[in-house]
């Protein structure tokens, strides 16, 4: 789909025509309206779809007529009962009158451009325009950083009720994710460093300035990232190891309960012998019976109560 905008006086309204200065946004577009968009602003056809291939690294591609810049995005995906968090890229290629988004998907970092949430926004000003953008990336970055980190104190507020290993799982979810942020993040640092280079469009000190604000802003995002991994990883261990420990205690309390159900066993054992009775004790006593179970019982209360004195029960 691609729809064109363009800004007048700070606002924003939808073209139906192409006309000069304008956001030409393209969300998953097919194969004619990108063979379309190459042929009208002289753009490479494959570097339309670099945008589409969710394996495309970031970079930054200058050509004669245009500078095609890859990012990469934080998206959400639902995958079974959970909210995964993972990385597409997005494609920013900047022609001489127009700016040109190219994107699998509705990302809500464009759409608070189409909604009017962002300020001083101008189609005009495409290297404003971009730094805006990159700036919207990286704050939507923290704020998907901040959801992960409420997920995890969820399962760490519960951690002594968890019975089974699927918080562990989830947890080990939650560290990939952060991994394929970091990897993504740091990607996207380059490409911010080599745009403080960037010389191709006349850049205005408040477009510099806010380039820096975005720079501060990634580096912010791979630090809470950095973070909230040695955290997740932290409450894994923990986990791990309040499972184990559940484990142990299950052990010690079957063991102590065979300890003392083996004391019965033997007796009873030694009294069904094939023997002479007269070799028993209390063989010939009509309470022979009753002596020897009371006897019994005796001996598995103290082994009992000298387990439990030892913290086996």
């Amino acid at each position: 789909m691609i729809s064109l905008y363009k800004t007048d006086n700070g606002i924003i309204s939808e073209l139906e025509n192409y006309e000069a200065d304008i956001w030409i946004k393209m969300t998953s577009p097919s194969n004619e309206e990108a063979s379309f968009i190459s042929q009208r602003y002289g753009i490479d056809l494959d570097h339309i779809k670099a945008a589409l291939d969710n394996d495309e690294s970031a970079r930054i591609e200058i050509e004669d007529d245009y500078t095609l810049i890859l990012v990469d995005i934080p998206v959400t995906e639902r995958r079974g009962e959970y909210n995964e968090y993972t990385t597409i890229p997005l494609g920013i290629i900047l022609c001489e009158d127009a700016i040109i988004t190219i994107c699998g998907r509705d990302t809500p970092i464009l759409k608070a451009f189409v909604q009017k949430r962002i300020k001083e926004f101008s189609t005009k000003k495409r290297m404003r325009f971009l730094y805006q953008i990159l700036y919207r990336n990286a704050v939507e970055y923290q704020v998907d950083l901040r959801k992960i980190d409420k997920k995890r104190t969820q399962i760490e507020s519960h951690i002594s009720e968890i019975e089974e290993d699927t918080e562990l799982i989830e947890l080990h979810e939650l560290e990939s994710n952060l991994v394929y942020f970091a990897t993504s993040l740091r990607s996207n640092g380059l490409i911010l460093e080599r745009l403080t280079r960037y010389s191709r469009i006349k850049q205005y000190p408040e477009d510099k300035e806010l380039l820096e604000d975005v720079i501060i802003e990634n580096k912010q995002a791979i630090e809470m990232t950095q973070i909230y991994r040695d955290i997740i990883n932290g409450t894994r261990e923990l986990l791990s190891t309040v499972i184990n420990n559940r484990l142990n205690n299950v052990m010690k309390f079957l063991a102590s309960i065979t300890i003392v159900m083996a004391i019965p066993t033997i007796i009873s054992g030694l009294y069904g012998m094939n023997v002479n009775a007269e070799g028993m004790p209390l063989s010939g006593s009509p309470w022979g019976f009753a002596i020897i179970c009371g006897a019994t019982l005796l001996i598995c209360i103290t082994a009992l109560l000298i387990l439990k004195k030892r913290k086996m029960l």
